[in-house]
C-alpha cells in the first residue's frame, strides 16, 4: 500500500487507509473458499441481509452501528463480485469514470424523476 495515507481515531494506532482493490483481495483471501462452497445464490441471501441490518441501523443505530453496518454490506459485497468473478475497481471505472451513467457529468443534471 505504497503511498497510502493514515487514518486514526480515538485511542487507535495509524490504519494506513485500504483502496477498493485491496479491500476485494483482502475479502477473497480471508473467506474465497467458503464463499465459493456457498455460491452466488447463498452469498447473495447474505447481502440482502446485511442490507435489511443496514436499514434498521438507519433508522434506529447509533453511528458507529451504521457504521459497521456499512462495513458489512461493503464486505458481501465484495464477497459476491469475487464469487461471480468481477472485479469492482474496474466495474466502477467502467461505469462512473467518466462521469454520470445519464447525463456524463460528474455533477450530475439528470431530472429527479429518473435514474441515476
Amino acid at each position: 500500500m505504497e503511498g497510502a495515507t493514515a487514518t486514526v481515531t480515538s485511542n487507535e494506532q495509524p490504519r494506513p487507509e485500504i483502496t477498493l482493490a485491496e479491500f476485494q483481495q483482502l475479502i477473497r483471501r480471508m473467506y474465497i473458499e467458503k464463499d465459493i462452497a456457498r455460491g452466488i445464490d447463498g452469498t447473495f441471501m447474505w447481502l440482502m441481509e446485511e442490507v435489511g441490518e443496514l436499514a434498521a441501523a438507519l433508522r434506529n443505530g447509533t453511528h458507529q452501528q451504521r457504521s459497521a453496518e456499512f462495513a458489512d454490506v461493503l464486505a458481501w459485497l465484495a464477497t459476491i463480485a469475487n464469487v461471480a468473478g468481477v472485479d469492482l475497481t474496474a466495474a466502477v471505472q467502467a461505469k462512473y469514470g467518466t462521469g454520470c451513467p445519464g447525463c456524463g457529468r460528474f455533477v450530475c443534471t439528470c431530472p429527479d424523476a429518473g435514474k441515476p
